[in-house]
C-alpha cells in the first residue's frame, strides 16, 4: 500500500474466502476502538462502514503523517484484531484478505460517490430494510441521528462539498449511484 500525506484513499478489505469477521456487536465495538486508536493519529476519517465481512474506510493521510507509522500501525491494528478473534471463536489461520487495499480518490465526484457507496452499503446488501438502520457506519451520525466522533464531519463537507443540513446531507448520502460506481472505486 502506497498511502502518501495529503491524500484522500478508499481502503477496504474483507474476510479471507469472503468469510465473517465480525461475529458479534463486541468484535464491532472492539475493532471501532482499534481504528480510533491505529488510523486516528496518522489520518482523518471521513466515513466507514463495518459489514459482517468486510469493512470500508474513506480517509485523509494527514500531512504530517508518517505513511511507514502508518502502515505499521494498520498491520497491528488488523493482526491483533485477528488475535482476538482467532481466540474467541477457536480459530487459527488468516481472518483477513492478504492485503488490504487502497484507491486514491480526487476529492471530486468520484470521492463523493465513495461517500455514498460506503453508506449504501449496508442498505444495498439487505442487512437493513430502512437507510441509516445499521449500527456500524458514519450514516447515522451524518443524518444527525447519532453523536459520534470517529470521522471529521467538517473536513468531510470541505473535501466532499457536502450539504450542512442532515436532512439534505441523509438524502445525497442515499442517492442513485451511477451503474458500475463499485468497479471503479474497488
Amino acid at each position: 500500500m502506497n498511502l502518501q500525506p495529503g491524500r484522500l484513499y478508499h481502503l477496504y478489505n474483507r474476510g479471507n474466502n469472503r468469510e465473517r469477521i465480525f461475529f458479534n456487536e463486541e468484535n464491532y465495538r472492539y475493532f471501532l476502538g482499534k481504528m480510533r486508536k491505529h488510523l486516528l493519529p496518522h489520518t482523518q476519517l471521513l466515513a466507514w462502514c463495518l459489514m459482517p465481512n468486510h469493512f470500508h474506510w474513506l480517509l485523509y493521510v494527514r500531512e504530517d503523517a508518517s505513511v511507514a507509522a502508518l502502515g505499521q500501525d494498520l498491520r497491528t491494528m488488523l493482526s491483533s484484531y485477528t488475535r482476538a478473534v482467532q481466540n474467541q471463536q477457536q480459530r487459527t489461520g488468516s481472518l483477513f484478505q492478504q492485503h488490504t487495499q487502497a484507491k486514491e480518490l480526487a476529492a471530486d465526484i468520484y470521492a463523493s460517490n465513495c461517500f455514498c457507496y460506503i453508506h449504501q452499503n449496508p442498505w444495498r446488501a439487505s442487512l437493513e430494510a430502512i437507510a441509516g438502520d445499521w449500527p456500524w457506519s458514519s450514516f447515522r451520525d451524518y443524518a444527525g441521528l447519532r453523536n459520534g466522533n470517529l470521522c471529521d464531519r467538517e473536513l468531510a463537507r470541505e473535501l466532499l462539498d457536502l450539504p450542512d443540513n442532515p436532512q439534505e446531507l441523509q438524502a445525497f448520502m442515499l442517492q442513485v449511484l451511477p451503474d458500475g460506481i463499485g468497479e471503479q472505486l474497488l
